[in-house]
């Protein structure tokens, strides 16, 4: 997801509640969520050959419209990752080696069970959230960290990783669970629609342009002038864009999908269940995980949002690009956001309850009062 907030409004040691950190932009961001859709669908509605329209023009199987809001949301995300301060972080082997493993092993293997355990008649939609769950996120996530007073640099640093494993561990997870593993366990596969070649190419492009052109953004301009610089006047100018990319494509997507959606009210109720399952459980075990191997509260809720958050920028861009604008599995992606943001915010205050019930001897736990 998006994010907008200047950490450097945020004062230390105990930061505002946690609304009141937010821009206009991230604290309503389920109010636009919800009015891109309404707008998505009236334009669906009153423009006659508007798919045709989008259609015209392709970037692979993507239409141009949606590619270019898909790399417009992605870009400002991957601008503000600090490339050059993963070595302090890896350090901490504890930290790195348990978000590998819940971000590209617990994650995806919960995802998947969700989705066939809640959505074994509805294929598309089953095959949609399977996508979100090998979509790590690297966006909205440093949002919740710095609200709860997670650990920032190393909120940054696993987000760094994220996206660089996800350009090569992504294809190939996605054959692993959408095709290998449904066989293994006797299941339906995906091996009609899915293509490895297709998926690989999404991520390629869809990721891996924004990650270069981001590398590259923060390298020449703190070189330029300097970090403090480039995070307190060019990244809140760039960092909008990517929340006005992400309105952007869903009002194309919900134009193309609006008959499918307002006809289909259950089905959207029915993607949403085992998201908020998936969110609560994740963030739960990463919780208890940390406050087990001694990280501290903040690198604790550091691997908790890192572990509950997904991409679902990516999961939208692979989705179009494998199986199409009008699939159901682009509008798992869609209803992704919508579910993301209020679950995370509100497990924003559960990580600060959290720190001072389960670690109550850590100096930097949010108290009362604070965000």
């Amino acid at each position: 997801m998006p994010e907008t907030v200047d950490p450097a409004r945020l004062t230390e040691p105990h930061r505002a509640p946690v609304l009141a950190n937010m821009s206009v932009l991230d604290r309503f961001l389920p109010v636009w969520i919800v009015a891109a859709m309404a707008v998505g669908v009236l334009l669906g509605r009153l423009i006659p050959g508007l798919s045709e329209g989008l259609d015209a023009v392709k970037v692979g199987s993507v239409s141009l419209p949606i590619a270019m809001g898909l790399l417009v949301m992605m870009y400002p995300v991957l601008a503000k990752v600090r490339y050059n301060e993963m070595r302090r972080v890896t350090g901490d082997r504890r930290l790195l080696i348990s978000s590998l493993v819940l971000n590209w092993v617990v994650g995806p293997a919960l995802m998947f069970a969700l989705a066939w355990l809640l959505l074994p008649d509805l294929p598309e939609y089953r095959t949609g959230l399977i996508i979100v769950g090998l979509a790590r996120c690297i966006a909205m996530v440093m949002i919740w960290n710095e609200l709860a007073c997670g650990d920032r640099e190393a909120a940054a640093v696993l987000v760094a990783i994220n996206s660089v494993f996800q350009v090569f561990a992504f294809a190939a997870l996605g054959w692993f669970y959408l095709q290998v593993l449904p066989g293994w366990l006797g299941l339906a596969t995906t091996s009609a629609e899915f293509s490895v070649r297709a998926i690989t190419a999404s991520v390629l492009v869809f990721l891996g342009i924004p990650l270069l052109a981001g590398f590259a953004t923060r390298t020449i301009g703190e070189k330029i002038k300097g970090r403090e610089y480039y995070e307190s006047r060019v990244l809140p100018r760039i960092g909008p864009w990517a929340l006005y990319g992400l309105l952007f494509t869903i009002v194309v997507l919900f134009a193309l999908q609006g008959d499918q959606i307002t006809s289909r009210p259950w089905d959207v109720a029915r993607i949403a269940l085992p998201l908020v399952i998936y969110f609560l459980l994740t963030f739960g075990a990463a919780m208890a995980l940390g406050r087990s191997l001694k990280l501290g509260y903040a690198r604790a809720t550091t691997l908790a949002f890192t572990a509950a958050g997904n991409n679902f920028e990516l999961a939208i861009a692979v989705a179009i690009g494998t199986f199409g604008v009008t699939s159901g599995q682009a509008l798992a992606g869609v209803v992704g956001p919508l579910i993301e943001v209020p679950v995370l915010v509100a497990l924003v205050y559960v990580a600060m309850w959290a720190g001072r019930r389960f670690f109550p001897e850590d100096a930097g736990v949010p108290r009362a009062g604070g965000g």
